[in-house]
């Protein structure tokens, strides 16, 4: 059991107590008394407003049920379903044409495109991976990966393949050609490029030249032998290593080493879907972490070959400017936090009542306290900015409610008003046909909106649970009605006046391991107007940041911006599954993925407490999987239970022979505890088949109740 300490009225877990009185306050002025008051006043006023909230979801929810068993599928009566939501207040008032007015905005958000990196805040070898993927190796990126093909001879090798090398040199001569071309020739034939009078001349037979657009060049470094030129397109740069003392540069004509590429512009810090979070130690490892990376303390050390390495946080990076003067970029992403939703409640801290606290206003004011710490330096944001983005909310009502909740916290924090920014991930239906009554309610906050298209598939399928049997999920993601979603997304993002001063972002890229389909395809997401996109690792940020180069996001939405947005008619057009048209071979095999990708995530969240993990699939394709991804499995499966598709024997029979698989696949792990033979006892197989059994009647389909439940029951095991 926790021990608590009394704090004006509140009981708060002793250890969590004692990181913000001796580990996050010292950064401030802020008296600890001062605090924990306007603490207490918070949770006073929040929590009432926060239990209404969500049973406003509930009220919705069994209205809409109700609806669907009596009318089916909205395609039945499309007009009558509209109207039918006016009526029960699903729809907020739409507000006249307005332009969101948020300030002092880092240039990451408003002016610059690329890149954004997810990463759970809870691991700090991954937290400090991710902050440093500022900046990242293109040579690296294209050898590492299948952009280059590993067949034959091009296979990578425990040393280095020249062969594979050549053709690195060749994809990466492309880039520069397709971006910073020369004034004649290829940067493939080059054979130096030098320093000349604050000038970048390029050698090539016949004779020197230089960049088409010698603009591009704007700094430089020398360091004994190696110079790095520094270019710049599209607002992105990229650094030309020149340095043949190195084997890669001895073996390139122009001693080009490596090409540097600015690449996760912007980085969530996350303490939500990829952090398995659930008691008052694990929020204070997650509340650290934040600390640390925002004041620069972050440090973990780790072996790797052989070698102990010690990760820190990267220094900024300089150069000579060519007008002479000092030019210094920074050399980490600008870190934004991810709350969690309004949803949980947590007993690290109870009221004066006896009762836990919502989990989210705990996040706010202590993720903010943290914040503080890094502002003397200006570490993260140049304007002092503080960036949370907050998840899972329900139209503007919510949105309205967490923005009243961040002004009560700056008053608290004694920080100006609006200093703390909102992201909006636009990811539950009913924000997403309310999407611009919710900017309105954060137009002064407001830095991002983003289709969170995973959570925002799950909740689909929740919302409309009674309607009739879903598709499979590889069906779903073809339907119109997640085009018309991604396309009102941007297009009211527009419309509020988003272009040059927020981001409007995309969604993440799932297979970290399949970076050839993702550099074919991703440029989709700039090409639609996203100033920022989704991606799972460092590497993947890299080879993304090759899109906007190839892609002027701001162009790309000039020309959106008078594009019809898709009517709530095709927001609401997902259809109903015929049975009839799947074989009784082709459902069971649905099911089987569904619940092969529900066991193998779930194993490790409640076993491991690992919030984010790539799982193999059932074809063994490493997937990125949180909880985003399991709710879809689950509602999935749960939709096909209510409506008699398959039934709980099939379901449950199939997840002890998926369990086996599982099993298998984490056969090499010798922490690993079989679910197979011990499935009564096994609290992960029970997690995983009650989200999917009880998934109908979970709120909005998440999976945090019993996610939650089932690893704070294993965790007493090991006690």
């Amino acid at each position: 059991m926790p021990s608590y300490v009394k704090r004006s009225g509140l009981k708060i877990d002793s250890q969590l107590a004692d990181f913000v009185e001796n580990e996050a306050l010292v950064f401030t002025k802020i008296e600890k008394d001062k605090f924990w008051s306007g603490f207490a006043d918070l949770v006073k006023i929040a929590m009432p407003r926060n239990v209404e909230l969500l049973a406003k979801r509930d009220e919705l929810q069994s209205k809409i049920d109700a609806w669907h068993k009596k009318n089916g599928a909205v395609a039945n009566d499309v007009q009558g379903y509209e109207v039918f939501l006016q009526e029960i207040g699903y729809f907020d008032e739409e507000p006249a044409e307005f332009t969101i007015s948020t300030s002092d905005l880092d240039e990451e958000i408003s002016t610059i495109c690329g890149p954004q990196l997810v990463v759970p805040v809870s691991n700090a070898r991954f937290a400090l991976n991710a902050a440093n993927a500022r900046w990242g190796s293109l040579y690296d990126a294209f050898y590492g990966t299948d952009v280059i093909s590993r067949e034959g001879g091009l296979a990578p090798a425990k040393t280095y393949n020249a062969k594979r090398g050549a053709l690195v040199f060749a994809k990466t001569a492309e880039f520069l050609d397709a971006n910073f071309p020369l004034e004649n020739g290829s940067h493939a034939d080059v054979l130096g490029y030098f320093l000349e009078n604050n000038e970048l001349l390029v050698g090539k037979k016949g004779g020197a030249t230089k960049l088409a657009d010698e603009g591009q060049f704007i700094g430089f470094s020398i360091i004994g032998e190696k110079q790095y030129f520094l270019l710049k397109h599209n607002g992105l740069h990229i650094e030309l290593v020149i340095d043949k003392s190195t084997p890669i540069g001895a073996s390139h004509p122009a001693g080009l080493a490596d090409v540097i590429v600015e690449s996760a512009l912007t980085t969530i810090q996350d303490c939500e879907d990829s952090v398995a979070a659930v008691d008052a130690i694990d929020k204070i490892g997650v509340y650290k972490n934040w600390l640390g990376l925002i004041n620069g303390t972050l440090n973990e050390s780790f072996e790797k070959g052989g070698k102990i390495i010690n990760r820190t946080l990267n220094k900024d990076r300089i150069y000579q400017g060519v007008n002479g003067h000092e030019l210094k970029l920074k050399g980490r992403s600008l870190l934004l936090v991810r709350n969690v939703g309004h949803l949980m409640t947590t007993d690290a801290i109870l009221d004066e009542n006896g009762n836990p606290i919502g989990e989210g206003l705990m996040d706010g004011i202590i993720t903010t306290l943290c914040s503080m710490s890094g502002m003397d330096k200006k570490l993260n944001s140049s304007t002092d900015a503080i960036y949370i983005v907050k998840p899972k909310m329900h139209g503007a009502e919510e949105v309205k409610f967490a923005c009243d909740n961040f002004t009560l916290i700056e008053e608290i924090l004694g920080l100006p008003k609006n200093t703390i920014k909102i992201g909006i991930m636009d990811e539950e239906r009913r924000t997403s046909a309310n999407l611009k009554a919710c900017i309105y309610a954060a137009r002064e906050r407001v830095f991002f909106i983003n289709t969170g298209f995973l959570d925002r598939t799950g909740d689909e399928i929740h919302t409309s649970m009674q309607a009739g049997p879903v598709l499979p999920k590889a069906e779903i993601k073809s339907e119109k009605w997640i085009k018309a979603y991604e396309d009102r997304n941007v297009m009211i993002g527009l419309a509020c006046g988003f272009s040059g001063k927020a981001q409007i972002g995309k969604g993440m890229w799932a297979e970290p391991d399949n970076m050839a389909n993702m550099l074919a395809t991703k440029a989709m997401h700039p090409n639609m107007g996203a100033n920022c996109a989704w991606v799972p690792s460092p590497t993947a940020a890299t080879l993304h940041a090759l899109h906007y180069h190839e892609v002027d996001v701001f162009e790309a939405q000039k020309r959106r911006h008078n594009e019809a947005t898709p009517s709530l008619s095709e927001l609401f057009s997902m259809p109903v599954l015929d049975v009839k048209t799947l074989s009784k071979d082709e459902i069971e095999k649905e099911l089987e993925n569904n619940a092969q990708g529900i066991l193998g995530y779930v194993v490790r969240w409640v076993a491991d407490g690992v919030g984010c993990s790539k799982v193999p699939d059932i074809n063994n394709v490493g997937l990125m999987e949180d909880r985003a991804t399991c709710r879809i499995s689950s509602q999935a499966i749960a939709n096909w239970l209510e409506h008699e598709v398959v039934s709980e024997s099939q379901v449950r029979e199939t997840f002890e022979r998926m369990a086996k698989v599982v099993d298998g696949q984490n056969a090499s792990d010798v922490t690993y505890e079989n679910m197979t033979g011990n499935f009564e006892n096994s609290i992960p197989f029970q997690a995983a088949l009650e989200l999917a059994i009880k998934g109908a009647s979970q709120p909005s389909g998440y999976t945090e109740p019993i996610l939650h439940a089932m690893r704070i029951k294993e965790k007493a095991t090991l006690i």
